[in-house]
């Protein structure tokens, strides 16, 4: 179980990291829901352990040989134990093929691994991307594969993400998630209201564009509340479609009721998710088993 002192360390390191880079397309909290069930449990109002780990998005910006600006993105996690236990970091760039990308992150492992046992390291971590990252771009992992046969056996990874809103109300935003969704080939479903539940589904980089155009809008509270991914080996588009749970996104409107019109029967939206094979996800969105 994580003790007061780790906890102590992750929200001074997370404090400072949002000091050093204070725009949000450098150093962003993805799950602020994390982030505050980790305050709440250092200033002693809780004794019950965080049940999700924070995880934030670190982008970091660095010169490749012929002088272009490449951006590289650090999707990170603390788990409980941390810094006693390593972060989980998982480098991206565009440029970067798959074998590559999994080398770069395998390489940042092991330096962390041998020079932070047990020490706060996300600075060191991002230091070590904006300083060797760049070179991943040009490593040739595998000269005799042709770039077709190399997209052929690349692993594909099929994504699920369910983002919780404080609220969705605005047109805009809501004619957006519909669009977006289309544009990126993302099924799934919208529920608008208070609160408001947004799921798409699709591939993995496909999920993760929407997620960025997303957040980028105003909300009061948007977070990813539950993430899932499943690689795939195989004729891609195919796989992709048995994955599915949903067909298209569409929004979905359960009786509204309350002052606004804007409560959702949430007992509805419990038999939709059961329908779909996803009703465990009802606890996660709302704390209560459905019924």
């Amino acid at each position: 179980m994580a003790n007061q002192e780790e906890a102590e360390i992750q929200i001074s390191e997370l404090d400072l990291l949002s000091s050093m880079f204070p725009y949000e397309e450098e150093f962003a909290v993805t799950d602020q829901l994390a982030l505050a069930e980790l305050k709440h449990y250092v200033e002693n109002e809780s004794a019950e352990v965080p049940s999700s780990k924070v995880q934030f998005i670190l982008n970091v910006k660095t010169e490749v040989p012929n002088a272009s600006m490449v951006e590289f993105s650090m999707a990170c996690a603390l788990p409980f134990k941390y810094p006693a236990v390593l972060p989980e970091i998982t480098v991206r760039s565009s440029l970067l093929s798959r074998s590559q990308q999994i080398l770069l992150n395998s390489d940042l492992k092991t330096y962390l691994m041998q020079n932070f046992s047990g020490e706060p390291c996300m600075l060191s971590a991002r230091e070590w991307v904006k300083d060797h990252a760049a070179a991943y771009i040009d490593k040739d992992l595998s000269s005799s594969m042709t770039a077709s046969d190399a997209t052929q056996s690349e692993v594909t990874t099929f994504t699920r993400l369910w983002i919780y809103s404080h609220h969705i109300y605005n047109k805009q935003k809501r004619k957006n998630i519909i669009d977006w969704a289309k544009e990126l080939s993302l099924s799934g479903f919208c529920m608008p209201g208070k609160p408001g539940v947004v799921c798409v589904e699709g591939l993995q980089s496909s999920c993760e564009e929407f997620w960025s155009r997303i957040r980028r809008l105003t909300w009061k509270r948007i977070l990813i509340r539950h993430r899932e991914d499943v690689s795939l080996e195989g004729e891609r588009h195919a796989e992709i479609q048995k994955q599915r749970k949903f067909s298209t996104l569409e929004e979905k409107c359960f009786d509204a009721h309350g002052a606004r019109g804007n409560h959702m029967d949430l007992g509805q939206l419990y038999h939709f998710l059961e329908e779909k094979g996803c009703a465990d996800i009802f606890q996660m969105y709302f704390g209560v088993e459905g019924h």
